[in-house]
């Protein structure tokens, strides 16, 4: 009998230390480094909420607030004309509605009642023009700094993981954008083990991807990068038209299609739009140009230098004297096969350049 119980004993006991060791090995299996734990209030979870917040600039045609942005669609009404903004790309549907003539008075009126979306991701109805007059106040002025982070994004989506004490998972979350991000953040208690499960990915301001593993890595890049490019926080949606423009587009656009017409002309705050009527304008690669009207005809040259928002154009056409200026490349058009070369001196001397060709 004392044998059969010692038996029963020693067979306990070895189950229980093989039990052990297995729960031993799982442990070890998932356990998190203590340096990637995602502490409440760290600076590398501000960073991450910072970085994740929701931009109010992108729609400053529209509201002239950097703090919150008008949650779509709206309707709206440009100079006369009702639009339906339905994605971030139709804000570009305003902008060309005050492009198209510089001598008038942009106007924009709103359908209200809408809903705004705080750097937070809360939402506020706003029923007239005097409420979001009052919202936008309480933003930072244009260019003044503010505590959303613009010059990395995260590329989604990544998972972000939960443990007991005992460093066993818990639970999974996949997270699919930055509101869920900046939510799942703002949720992380003191008790609260959570880590992101890395690699992940950034993109950075010139668009390149960096691989990130560890929350140290992370903190390092956002530290770096937080202001490493221009947020693009004032209200003249006309300065960044030509982030991607560059000689080589712009030698492509104006020496593939002949017979350019101009339809703005714009000298010293003089008007000469009529000027130019019925003369087209040729450019070819060797920077020379060629205009013919009425059976005449001049020649002239164009050269152009920088790239981006920062590119200049020099046109010389001696018998044209309205054209000829060092203009600076306000933004290169192709819609739905019209063509758009917009040049400017200032705020309000201007040449453009059209064309319907393919």
């Amino acid at each position: 009998m004392k044998a059969t119980i010692r038996f029963i004993f020693v067979f306990i006991f070895s189950s229980m230390m093989t039990l052990t060791s297995c729960r031993k090995e799982e442990t070890e299996f998932i356990e998190t480094p203590p340096e990637d734990v995602l502490q409440p209030n760290s600076l590398v979870a501000n960073l991450l909420q910072r970085t994740a917040s929701n931009d109010g600039s992108n729609d400053n045609i529209l509201d002239l607030a950097n703090c919150f942005n008008i949650k779509l669609p709206v309707n709206v009404t440009a100079n006369s004309i009702n639009v339906e903004i339905t994605n971030e790309n139709d804000y570009y549907l305003v902008e060309t509605i005050f492009d198209e003539d510089y001598d008038d008075i942009d106007a924009l009126e709103i359908n209200f009642p809408i809903t705004i979306v705080n750097s937070d991701y809360t939402e506020v109805s706003i029923n007239s023009m005097s409420e979001l007059n009052a919202n936008a106040s309480n933003c930072n002025g244009e260019n003044i700094s503010d505590n959303d982070i613009e010059c990395i994004d995260f590329v989604y989506p990544f998972t972000a993981s939960k443990f007991n004490p005992l460093n066993e998972l818990i639970s999974t979350e996949t997270l699919t954008n930055d509101n869920e991000l900046y939510d799942y953040i703002e949720a992380i208690t003191p008790d609260d083990i959570t880590s992101i499960d890395f690699p992940i990915s950034v993109v950075l301001s010139d668009d390149s991807q960096m691989t990130i593993n560890s929350l140290t890595e992370l903190e390092n890049i956002i530290t770096n990068e937080q202001n490493s490019c221009d947020e693009d926080d004032d209200y003249d949606y006309n300065d960044d038209d030509c982030n991607h423009c560059t000689q080589e587009l712009l030698e492509d656009f104006l020496t593939g299609c002949q017979n350019w017409y101009t339809d703005k002309v714009r000298q010293d705050n003089i008007d000469y739009n009529d000027v130019y009527d019925g003369y087209d304008f040729n450019f070819f690669e060797d920077g020379t140009i060629t205009v013919f009207w009425n059976m005449t005809s001049a020649n002239g040259t164009w050269s152009t230098v920088g790239t981006g928002n920062n590119m200049s154009v020099l046109i010389n056409i001696p018998a044209l004297t309205f054209c000829n200026n060092n203009w600076s490349l306000q933004e290169i058009i192709n819609d739905n096969g019209l063509n758009k070369i917009d040049l400017r001196l200032n705020e309000e001397d201007r040449l453009r350049y059209r064309n319907t060709c393919n």
